[in-house]
């Protein structure tokens, strides 16, 4: 049976992701390493030493563990993965990587909405270093929409912040090719999302079906 490790560094996605493996790679075994101290930490100080240090660590436990694929959840952590991927004897990707791939060969003009403004600088620079590594040329935007990621602690927030964001999907489809979610957990508002004029992309989605091809699942 393949192994799955997704590091975790908040709560808010680890049943949508473990749910998502579940129905789309069912034979697979998936297993979480999760440490919410990470994401607070990065949006304050970005990427550090120190962040490092502990996603060697979770690396190294997800390889000994006898993962297959390592997953990495967070879009703030990103540049962990370019910096530690040799490190370890297994693919271990970025969650929003093949969303990036798939964005760049959909249009020239793309938005980069997020809820967590620490998101929007890796966000936006994986697309550009994606379209440059591709040879296309694209025009990336990025838009913070402001509120959304505190209603998911509140009770019943879940509606406000997908309505919050499925109102900046409305107001800036005109001026785009492609809207890409920026974070795993704006995956939660495809249940709600309708027919819109461009296409909208989510990471768990487009994630889940790279690992499935790479795991020839």
């Amino acid at each position: 049976m393949k192994k799955i490790a997704i590091i975790n560094t908040n709560p808010l996605t680890y049943d949508m992701l473990n749910t998502l493996f579940a129905k789309e790679i069912p034979e697979a075994e998936v297993f979480n390493i999760l440490d919410d101290s990470l994401l607070p930490q990065a949006r304050k100080t970005g990427v550090t030493e120190d962040i490092l240090e502990k996603m060697r660590m979770y690396i190294k436990c997800a390889e000994i563990t006898g993962a297959d694929i390592i997953l990495n959840q967070c879009s703030s952590v990103s540049a962990a993965v370019d910096i530690l991927k040799d490190e370890v004897s297994v693919p271990y990707i970025k969650i929003d990587g093949p969303m990036a791939e798939k964005a760049v060969s959909l249009g020239k003009n793309i938005t980069v909405l997020a809820t967590v403004e620490s998101t929007l600088e890796p966000s936006l620079r994986l697309i550009e270093s994606t379209a440059e590594r591709l040879n296309r040329k694209i025009n990336a935007k990025t838009v913070l929409v402001k509120g959304a990621i505190d209603m998911l602690s509140e009770p019943d927030g879940e509606k406000k912040h997908n309505a919050l964001i499925l109102e900046e999907i409305e107001k800036q489809s005109p001026d785009c090719d492609v809207i890409v979610l920026a974070q795993a957990s704006m995956h939660r508002i495809m249940d709600n999302l309708k027919e819109t004029p461009v296409p909208v992309l989510s990471s768990p989605a487009t994630a889940v079906a790279e690992i499935k091809r790479m795991l020839n699942c």
